[in-house]
């Protein structure tokens, strides 16, 4: 018994010494890289084309049977324009407008619930053709005909939750339009990097825009983007403060308890 207690031992302690090794590995591939930007700021990244960035792939959404197009030569105004004079918005790939997120949500939610239930039941057989007299010699002799079953239960469940959530996030970002859609949607995308001493923000957001939602000062409101994707984080001193270590990440997910 004592030998079997001590191969589980060993198992368990090599499993561990295992898992050490590999947080230990992992920690030391972040770390090598902390360490070369001691001293130094993070660093910006290079302006890339948003179709060649690793992962990107094209929106396709259910679209409409495009329309013959109309053509009147001895008229001034041209088919689909949307003035008389040329239109200064985002059109085509590569425009470049002006997304503006202001999120002010906060929702509170409270809820209780109570349910209590109390039930009983008791049955017996005082007279049955005088068949009752014979139930001493089939049940104990303590067994009642008056009372032959009697049974009871009862349940009580309560259930009390709260939510409560504020969020407030006020910022402008040029976007850049990637593709047009056969209905004349947009797709649009737009990254934003700010350093401020030791610390980078990232602000990258991207979606699906219609040309009329956009103002004639060439902006559109966030809410107005349809399959909306707004990431807003950072990345130094500060949010690496934030954040555990390694090797208690790697525990709490590994720990059962």
């Amino acid at each position: 018994m004592s030998a079997l207690i001590a191969r589980r031992t060993a198992r368990t302690v090599a499993r561990f010494a295992v898992l050490a090794a590999l947080a230990a590995t992992v920690s030391a591939c972040g770390a090598a890289g902390r360490l070369s930007e001691i001293g130094q700021p993070p660093k910006m990244s290079a302006i890339q084309d948003p179709q060649a960035m690793p992962g990107y792939q094209p929106v396709s959404l259910p679209m409409p049977t495009p329309l013959p197009a109309e053509r009147n030569p001895n008229s001034l105004w041209r088919t689909g324009a949307k003035a008389f004079f040329k239109d200064q918005r985002a059109a085509k790939v590569g425009d470049i407008l002006t997304v503006l997120i202001k999120i002010d949500d906060q929702a509170q939610i409270d809820n209780e619930s109570k349910r209590s239930r109390d039930n009983s039941e008791s049955m017996g057989l005082p007279g049955l053709f005088g068949f009752e007299s014979r139930l001493g010699a089939i049940l104990p002799d303590a067994v009642n005909a008056d009372s032959l079953v009697d049974a009871s239960s009862k349940s009580a469940n309560t259930g009390k939750g709260a939510i409560k959530r504020k969020e407030q996030i006020e910022l402008k970002v040029a976007a850049l339009v990637t593709q047009t859609l056969p209905n004349g949607n947009m797709v649009i995308q737009g990254r934003q990097e700010v350093r401020v001493n030791y610390e980078r923000r990232d602000l990258v957001m991207s979606g699906v825009v219609r040309p009329e939602d956009i103002t004639a000062q060439n902006t559109i409101s966030y809410e107005k983007i349809a399959e909306a994707r707004i990431a807003y984080g950072g990345h130094g001193q500060i949010t690496d403060v934030q954040q555990p270590r390694y090797g208690q990440q790697l525990f709490d997910i590994i720990s059962p308890f």
